[in-house]
């Protein structure tokens, strides 16, 4: 399934750490949902280091991060002590939100073909609809060039 700019963003429940966590839950507030592979990985943890580096940056903007992955509360729990994350981390051990996003894709390494999360962000807007989407994202720079989005979301500018 694919999802695009100004579609309805895909409902969602999902355990965290912290407890559940719904896309309900931010009726009339800014959400950035980004989709990763591993918990503790290189790329994971770089990307999740730079969500929570910019944290307070997200907040003044009104806007909230949550990573999802398929790994298990235990193991996101892990992680976020571990670094220090100041970033939700929520549970989707079925796949099924990852799904919805479209977030789950043929993937290639050396020549063998398997299922695995695109690593990809979504920015849904208080409407509920989703204003912004990156695919196959390269971690460096990415948690700036969201922010930047959702400032010009909390301004009321495309």
């Amino acid at each position: 399934m694919s999802i695009d700019v100004g579609s309805p963003a895909p409902s969602f429940t999902l355990e965290t750490p912290e407890g559940g966590v719904s896309l309900s839950d931010f009726v009339g507030k800014t959400l950035v949902l980004y989709f990763y592979p591993k918990d503790d990985t290189p790329g994971c943890t770089t990307e999740a280091l730079q969500f929570t580096a910019l944290g307070e940056a997200f907040a003044a903007a009104g806007a909230t991060v949550v990573g999802v992955s398929r790994d298990s509360v235990a193991s996101h729990r892990r992680f976020a002590e571990k670094h220090k994350l100041g970033v939700r981390l929520a549970s989707d051990p079925a796949g099924q939100t990852i799904e919805a996003y479209g977030a789950w894709v043929e993937k290639s390494m050396y020549g063998r073909k398997y299922m695995g999360i695109d690593r990809s962000t979504f920015l849904v807007g208080p409407d509920g609809k989703v204003a912004a989407i990156w695919r196959k994202v390269k971690v460096p720079g990415h948690a700036e060039t969201v922010l930047h989005a959702a400032q010009r979301l909390g301004q009321g500018l495309p």
